[in-house]
């Protein structure tokens, strides 16, 4: 559970590469909070449960965007492919298979692989 917290330590690194296994326990975390927001919002009906579901949305929209874009260059593909998640149904579809994808093996343009231990000398 600790890949969970990583992308906030991390808040808006857009560079480097991040691994399957922080991207999706990040997102599992998202997503259990949301909900878990999302029910005591319409449990209480409160205007002020509302609202924090409006300050943690844009608390972590930054760390969102910074982990898509690192777990794209994983993948050896640019972050602008994250803006191809706006297409109806095929670009959702797109984003959630490249995320699904196995790291590229070795470093490529974006970094060391997160998964291999750093190459000696390496100083990125």
């Amino acid at each position: 559970m600790s890949y969970a917290f990583e992308p906030l330590k991390k808040y808006a690194q857009f560079s480097g590469r991040s691994r399957r296994a922080e991207y999706w326990q990040y997102a599992l975390f998202v997503g259990i909070a949301y909900v878990v927001l999302l029910v005591l919002a319409l449990a209480s009906k409160s205007s002020v449960v509302y609202g924090l579901i409006v300050v943690f949305y844009l608390g972590v929209l930054v760390p969102s965007l910074a982990v898509g874009v690192r777990r794209l260059h994983d993948t050896g593909k640019s972050g602008w492919w994250l803006l191809f998640g706006v297409i109806p149904l095929v670009g959702p579809i797109t984003l959630l298979v490249f995320t699904c994808l196995d790291s590229q093996p070795g470093p490529n343009q974006y970094g060391p692989n997160p998964k291999e231990p750093a190459p000696v000398g390496y100083a990125g």
